[in-house]
């Protein structure tokens, strides 16, 4: 098991450049992965990503990959033509004004325009892509180990709650014979109150029988203990059960509410109040799981 909450960072200086690469996550309902490259980098943008989903399931997954060049060749050219055309272009400005000629005004106006001097750089992305990855693997390997151990403590403490979910539903098993059993004593009470000694046996069996069927709880026993089984399995078999846990939590809740709606004893309402505490930090602490 796996949290969805994780951070690493390394940094790395080569002879040309300083590169770091940096991935934190936080809580999702699904995969939601940004890649952040500087822009002339982006064509290695799909192979990076590939590599955080080939181990990350869920989770807004935030990816930072800096380079920073220590030595810079640009090939820079001089567009001539573009030049003149400016150069004839001030000269006529300056003659239609009547204006003094400033040189260094009009070759600061000159050098400002678009296209007068260019920079040409080709990017060799096999020479990036390997700077970055030995380096963004060992960061990922530390994201993944980080999750991880904060993942097993997770499962620790879900598994500490489940337990005291299994303890509620146990109590639960064990009142449902006192329940039915004080049901017949109510209703045979009430009968012989009323009727005295008139009171028929079968109408007291049927009248009892109609109430136990209203107010059983066996069937909700049986599925609440079904669905914390359902839960251990997912926590022990399945690396990836966030979404399965939160699905289960669900369904606990239902009979856990039924149980409570049907109860007409203050233990069994106390207890009732006990597994929803235990079943809403089991679901608050599943959300975290990946």
């Amino acid at each position: 098991m796996t949290s969805m909450t994780g951070y690493a960072y390394e940094e790395k200086n080569y002879e040309s450049a300083v590169v770091s690469v940096e991935i934190k996550s936080v809580n999702s309902r699904f995969l939601d992965l940004t890649v952040n490259l500087p822009p002339y980098l982006n064509p290695l943008e799909a192979y990076f990503r590939s590599k955080i989903t080939e181990k990350v399931a869920r989770g807004k997954v935030d990816v930072y990959i800096r380079v920073k060049e220590l030595e810079s060749n640009p090939d820079i050219t001089v567009d001539e033509g573009a030049v003149k055309a400016y150069s004839e272009a001030v000269k006529k400005v300056i003659k239609a004004s009547g204006f003094g000629t400033d040189s260094e005004a009009a070759l600061n106006f000159i050098l400002s325009q678009p296209g007068v001097i260019v920079s040409n750089r080709s990017y060799d992305m096999d020479k990036y892509k390997a700077l970055i990855e030995p380096l963004f693997d060992s960061v990922l390997e530390k994201f993944n180990a980080d999750r991880e151990r904060e993942g097993e403590n997770m499962k620790r403490d879900l598994q500490e709650k489940l337990e005291k979910l299994s303890k509620c539903a146990q109590f639960f098993t064990e009142w449902q014979p006192k329940m039915e059993e004080m049901f017949k004593e109510q209703i045979t009470a009430k009968f012989r109150e009323l009727l005295e000694d008139k009171a028929d046996e079968n109408r007291i069996m049927t009248e009892t029988a109609a109430m136990l069927v209203k107010y059983t709880i066996n069937e909700e026993i049986v599925r609440l203990k079904s669905h914390i089984e359902a839960m251990r399995s997912e926590l022990a078999n399945n690396p990836t059960p966030g979404k399965k846990l939160d699905f289960i939590c669900q369904e606990m809740n239902r009979e856990i509410n039924t149980i409570g709606s049907k109860n007409q004893f203050a233990e069994v309402g106390a207890m009732v109040i006990t597994a929803k505490d235990s079943l809403e930090n089991i679901r608050e602490q599943s959300k975290n799981v990946e």
